[in-house]
């Protein structure tokens, strides 16, 4: 599957720092096994686990730690001139259920190599250099995204605190945020721990969750952007329960048959922006009857669903909902059934910044690093630094079988060559 390593070294190697990583990652691994995969619930005690491991490290290295109020884990090199705007790496530490090991963690440990590398060359930064391990991005334990980055920027609406409950364990964020010693009040009141003003620029390094760089062969990618969402969670069709044999096709109210075609909808339109070449995805992740009434001789009265669409151009996603709502008003009318998507989440569209793109470009060439630019069709926590205004960027690592699920196959040497882009990236940002 891998190419031929590159030989272009940087001015100091990294060998020793990402043999510690490896040794890091087994321990994740270890500590939150969960067969067939990894479980670390955000704000739950795996989550925990891996921060107290990335704090550990850091603490050796002899970096400056802190956690604010969310609890999100801000480990810091000093630079020469402590009042300058700030380079940041980061990315988050919990992972979805079953899930695999490297996402998120493989950003918060690549961060941790660029800094044990300046810490061991004596490089010492023009400004400081935080890596930050971030709470709550994976939406699976919590039905609102980016949960921690959000939060260090005051962007939690209040109400969600005491509203959303963890799906495993029933409870509260708020619950769980006080049960780790934070501070849900402070949420609530819109504190702010992080200033855009003060963050000269953010870096993510983030495993690919597609298979293209597999696909073409690549051990990283340089990424351009990252694609908006909007994501539809309560979506229902309400019909009228019937006998099997007793309706007649004219007379039913089939909620079941109602959701089908705005379902196959969805799927017509995407294939029209396609065509058109405008970019999007959709996902009905959700779909189904209610076990507790549905059997085979009773026509479903009710139907649940979820859709999540995706694009890089915003105007997509809008031109969309538009659309998905006017099926949804036609069907209930000619099928004489309620059908609404329901309420909806959106993130914007996120793009890098042009002169870290071009820095990455040219210091992956430098480096002699084949490292491909691509968009992101997944979120991250970079998006929410992006819409504050912070200088971003992002170095994907190849990553075979894809991730969120138990397989994700990330080797050791492509993860060092994305360490070394993003090293070198910072190199030279900080002298």
């Amino acid at each position: 599957m891998n190419p031929s390593p590159s030989t272009a070294p940087l001015p100091v190697e990294l060998s020793a720092e990402i043999a510690r990583a490896a040794c890091l990652f087994e321990e994740l691994r270890a500590g939150s096994a969960d067969p067939p995969g990894v479980s670390r619930a955000s704000w739950g005690p795996g989550e925990q686990m891996a921060h107290d491991l990335a704090r550990g490290w850091a603490e050796e290295i002899g970096l400056e730690c802190s956690i604010d109020f969310a609890g999100n884990l801000y480990m810091t090199l000093p630079g020469r001139d402590r009042g300058a705007p700030c380079i940041m790496f980061g990315s988050h530490m919990d992972a979805v259920p079953h899930g695999g090991n490297f996402d998120g963690a493989a950003g918060v440990l690549a961060g941790l190599v660029s800094l044990a590398w300046l810490r061991r060359t004596g490089l010492v930064p023009r400004m400081d250099v935080t890596v930050m391990a971030i709470r709550g991005e994976e939406l699976s334990w919590f039905p609102a995204p980016y949960l921690g980055s959000r939060m260090a920027f005051g962007r939690v609406e209040p109400e969600v605190v005491d509203s959303v409950v963890r799906f495993d364990s029933g409870r509260t964020l708020a619950e769980h945020m006080r049960e780790g010693g934070f501070d849900p009040e402070a949420v609530k009141a819109g504190r702010r721990h992080l200033d855009p003003a003060r963050i000269a620029a953010y870096i993510e390094v983030h495993i690919e969750q597609g298979p293209w760089l597999v696909d073409v062969g690549r051990r990283c990618a340089v990424v351009t952007g990252i694609r908006g969402n909007h994501r539809y969670k309560h979506g229902r069709a309400l019909g009228q329960y019937g006998h099997a044999g007793g309706v007649p096709r004219l007379a039913r109210r089939d909620a079941l048959l109602a959701a089908v075609e705005w379902a196959h909808g969805v799927e017509a339109h995407w294939k029209a922006f396609e065509a058109a070449g405008r970019d999007l995805v959709c996902t009905i992740g959700q779909f189904h009857t209610d076990a507790a009434h549905h059997t085979m001789t009773k026509i479903p009265g009710e139907v649940r669903f979820s859709l999540d669409i995706r694009s890089y151009d915003d105007t997509v996603l809008a031109d969309l909902h538009a659309l998905l709502v006017a099926d949804a008003q036609r069907i209930s009318e000619e099928r004489q059934v309620d059908l609404e998507p329901g309420p909806y989440t959106k993130a914007a569209a996120a793009v890098m910044d042009p002169a870290l793109v071009s820095l990455a470009r040219r210091k992956a060439s430098e480096l002699g690093i084949d490292a491909p630019d691509m968009a992101s069709g997944a979120g991250h926590d970079c998006m929410i630094f992006a819409a504050e205004g912070v200088p971003c960027a992002m170095v994907f690592i190849r990553n075979d079988h894809g991730s969120h699920n138990a397989d994700e196959a990330m080797e050791m040497d492509d993860f060092a060559e994305a360490c070394r882009l993003a090293t070198g990236m910072l190199e030279e940002l900080v002298r």
